[in-house]
């Protein structure tokens, strides 16, 4: 993104990023706790879509960029709370992050090569990558419904919309010409 836009841009839209994200934490702090992991995720959302149609990013683009880079602090934050409360499943949430990313990295250089993905076009790393974890985040919650980021029997529900929100967004990208 530093090529195509200018330093200010990106860094404002970081900010309202962080600072959809803390809004939305605190929002979830005040009306439903166990939700924060969600509350986190719209904020963002919002934060992401000022930015994006403030400074007329492109949003795949964009898209691509803010979860290659949120994947590893996700990743660190899983880490951190399996170190400081002896969790195993935060330790285990961590190593899958781990593995997110590696995959990521694999997609971002290799996705030309595919021939079932006809476009090209970049962001599709990015959103294989968020669909994938929300398909783990929904096959774990059913059994492991007492994970730190988990808010309970709706979890699997919301986790499978998102995966299947981000398989739409592929789609939409893989048609594009």
């Amino acid at each position: 993104m530093r090529e195509d836009y200018t330093s200010s841009q990106i860094f404002t839209t970081s900010v309202y990023i962080l600072l959809g994200a803390g809004l939305g934490v605190a929002f979830s702090l005040k009306i439903a706790h166990s939700w924060w992991f969600w509350f986190l995720l719209i904020g963002m959302a919002l934060g992401f879509g000022l930015g994006v149609w403030r400074f007329r990013l492109r949003f795949y683009e964009a898209l691509d960029s803010i979860i290659s880079s949120l994947l590893p602090w996700l990743g660190v934050f899983f880490l951190s709370d399996s170190i400081v409360n002896l969790k195993l499943s935060s330790l285990v949430a961590s190593a899958l992050t781990f593995l997110l990313v590696a995959l990521y990295w694999y997609l971002d250089s290799h996705y030309k090569n595919f021939t079932w993905y006809r476009s090209g076009k970049v962001g599709f790393a990015g959103l294989m990558t968020a669909a994938a974890f929300f398909l783990v985040r929904a096959a774990l919650a059913i059994p492991f419904s007492f994970v730190l980021s988990f808010s309970g029997k709706f979890e699997a529900i919301f986790s499978a919309i998102t995966a299947f929100i981000f398989f739409l967004l592929i789609f939409n990208l893989s048609r594009q010409v």
